[in-house]
């Protein structure tokens, strides 16, 4: 009898010992468990240095459901073409609207209208590298939208990670807002068959921290939010005019989420993916095989010797969005 009664108590104290190492682990991990430094990638940093970025628009401001003044740059379309085809410009991670600017000029000359934004966390679109929730990045959008209306059909084109946001966008339930989704060289996961060993060298990720949050964000726990999980390969050049890190609610919302696959399932809109056949971050030669696994059969083109930064930044790639944006 005595023997039974020992069991349960002592089955409760290994539960309870269990729990609480387990808590400990877990907020050593938020604590202790962020991204690392991370050393200058040249790939990207260097190509900017050497291209053309005089005529960069002054930037417009629209307002963003939560009262914060985001900015965006504005490209007519040549020869003031009334009611051209909108192209709405996201830019990759770390970067801003005015990165996109080299791109931006060939498809305004091209006689699209071009809207490229300043994501939030990003240029002047809020405090750098914070979001308040996951899920603000796709308010911003729709803000745009019905703050700067556009009466023929608009595109909405994404880079890198914001080729990954807008493959979000276009499998969620505001795809609508848009008939055209381009994606240019699209970030899906540090686990998709598109991704390279280490990131390409272009960011830290402190994954202890991005997987305890994540954990405690399924509890309903979100005050940590803002820790930091993500550094950038950025130069002391870019630093200070890029976003060198990003917070968890910021890397959560710009990209896809964590089921890429369903966001490829759920798009209706028409989709056309371009990348440079040289990408040094992505695997570009698979992305046609990741979407047609997914059941969609996506037009992929692959630009002989461009890398990842030379497909919004060489002449020698725009032909090929702007057939993306045609199509």
């Amino acid at each position: 009898m005595k023997t039974s009664n020992r069991l349960p108590r002592t089955l409760g104290i290994v539960l309870f010992v269990t729990l609480t190492l387990a808590m400990a682990a877990l907020a050593a991990a938020i604590t202790f468990g962020g991204p690392a430094p991370i050393a200058p990638l040249a790939s990207i940093n260097a190509p900017f240095a050497k291209a053309d970025f005089s005529g960069i628009p002054a930037p417009r401001r629209y307002t963003a459901r939560d009262g914060t003044a985001m900015a965006w740059l504005h490209y007519p379309a040549a020869g003031n073409v009334q009611n051209a085809r909108r192209v709405v410009l996201v830019h990759g991670s770390s970067a801003r609207a005015r990165s996109m600017h080299v791109l931006a000029r060939a498809l305004a000359g091209a006689g699209f209208e071009v809207a490229s934004l300043d994501m939030r966390g990003h240029g002047d679109s809020g405090p750098r590298g914070q979001a308040a929730y996951v899920g603000q990045l796709e308010d911003d959008v729709e803000d745009f939208m019905r703050a700067v209306p556009h009466a023929s059909p608009s595109t909405l084109m994404g880079f890198s990670s914001g080729g990954g946001f807008v493959l979000r966008f276009s499998g969620g339930t505001r795809q609508e807002l848009f008939d055209r989704y381009v994606l240019l060289s699209p970030y899906l996961r540090y686990d998709a068959p598109t991704a390279r060993p280490g990131n390409g060298g272009w960011v830290s990720v402190g994954m202890p921290r991005m997987v305890g949050l994540h954990l405690i964000n399924k509890m309903g726990m979100t005050a940590w939010n803002d820790l930091a999980v993500l550094n950038f390969g950025l130069n002391d050049v870019a630093r200070p005019m890029l976003t060198p890190s990003y917070s968890f609610n910021l890397a959560t919302s710009f990209g896809p989420h964590n089921d890429y696959v369903g966001d490829i399932r759920g798009a209706r809109g028409a989709l056309h993916i371009v990348a440079g056949r040289d990408d040094e971050l992505f695997r570009a030669e698979r992305f046609a095989d990741v979407f047609t696994a997914a059941g969609k059969t996506v037009p992929v083109t692959l630009v002989p010797s461009v890398n990842h930064m030379g497909l919004t930044l060489d002449s020698a790639a725009f032909d090929a969005v702007i057939r993306a944006c045609r199509t």
